[in-house]
């Protein structure tokens, strides 16, 4: 019997350290980099159809593309093509996580339509091959998949799972328009040069942090090679980044490529505080709490 629709909840993700290496031949770069998994979900949920297509609802769904282009219709195409079936499904995404935000809201559409689609069609792939077309599909695919907190070496797509002690408080505040992850690398190259740039190598530092749950320790620690390359490219996150700081968070970084921001509080009420601050600021468009980290991609109906 083949179940009627199968619903995937897959979180976003926040990168408590993004070291970069230099550009390699193939025009990736090799990278040390710590995933939190917080707890802003897409719902991704797939049903037969007479062919593939993608809907997409919720906060600023309009960006989503709904061609082949999105992630989760090409985890779908992946799916079906290693196991010789045809990839008609409907797909709708209940989007919650930022769009273009630095937070892995594509990949995780990629990781929670790959999983979805293997429950619904039962082909019983196991994890090690559902990681492999994750890592097809993108560096940060096989994070959404996985969940908790993760070393990515390469680039990001080889997973070492992470010990943490306790739970992080996050608020962050989403920008207006989006960043092309690309052109933040690129422009992180420019304004590195001619710079001798060392092979990327996780901090001992954050590592013990995220190990003993202490949030003070893990501000000291963390870090964002992409983020001068972000804020040369939108300066108004500046803004945004001192109005956080300013209200107390032990630590403003660019998530990722950016441009969402991303705050880390000592405790569930600092981080109201933060939150707040930031609504205030009208330095930003939207404003979001959430802790992680939580499991990945999560078969829920």
């Amino acid at each position: 019997m083949t179940a009627e629709s199968v619903t995937v909840r897959v979180p976003a993700k926040v990168n408590v350290q993004l070291a970069v290496g230099g550009p390699r031949p193939d025009g990736f770069h090799d990278l040390a980099n710590v995933f939190l998994a917080v707890g802003l979900y897409d719902e991704v949920t797939v049903t037969p159809a007479e062919s593939l297509r993608i809907t997409c609802s919720g906060p600023d769904a309009a960006q989503v593309p709904l061609d082949a282009s999105n992630l989760a219709a090409r985890a779908a195409l992946a799916l079906a093509g290693r196991y010789g079936r045809t990839a008609d499904v409907h797909i709708h995404i209940a989007k919650d996580i930022p769009v273009a935000g630095g937070m892995a809201g594509g990949s995780a559409d990629g990781a929670g339509a790959l999983l979805a689609c293997d429950a619904l069609w039962g082909t019983g792939a196991s994890r090690e091959e559902l990681l492999e077309i994750c890592a097809e599909l993108g560096s940060d695919v096989p994070f959404s998949l996985v969940g908790g907190a993760a070393l990515g070496r390469g680039r990001g797509e080889l997973l070492t799972p992470l010990e943490t002690g306790g739970t992080f408080d996050w608020v962050f505040a989403v920008a207006d328009g989006g960043l092309s992850t690309p052109a933040v690398y690129r422009e992180c190259d420019r304004l590195r040069g001619d710079a001798e740039i060392p092979a990327p190598e996780a901090s001992p530092a954050l590592l013990d942090a995220l190990r003993a749950g202490d949030p003070a320790a893990l501000a000291a620690a963390v870090s964002n090679d992409l983020q001068p390359a972000a804020v040369s490219l939108r300066p108004s996150l500046e803004a945004t980044l001192a109005a956080g700081a300013e209200a107390g968070a032990l630590a403003a970084m660019v998530s990722g490529s950016g441009p969402t921001t991303a705050f880390l509080a000592g405790s569930p009420e600092e981080a109201e505080k933060v939150a707040d601050a930031l609504r205030a600021s009208g330095t930003c468009r939207a404003v979001r709490v959430a802790s992680g980290p939580v499991p990945g991609a999560t078969v829920v109906g």
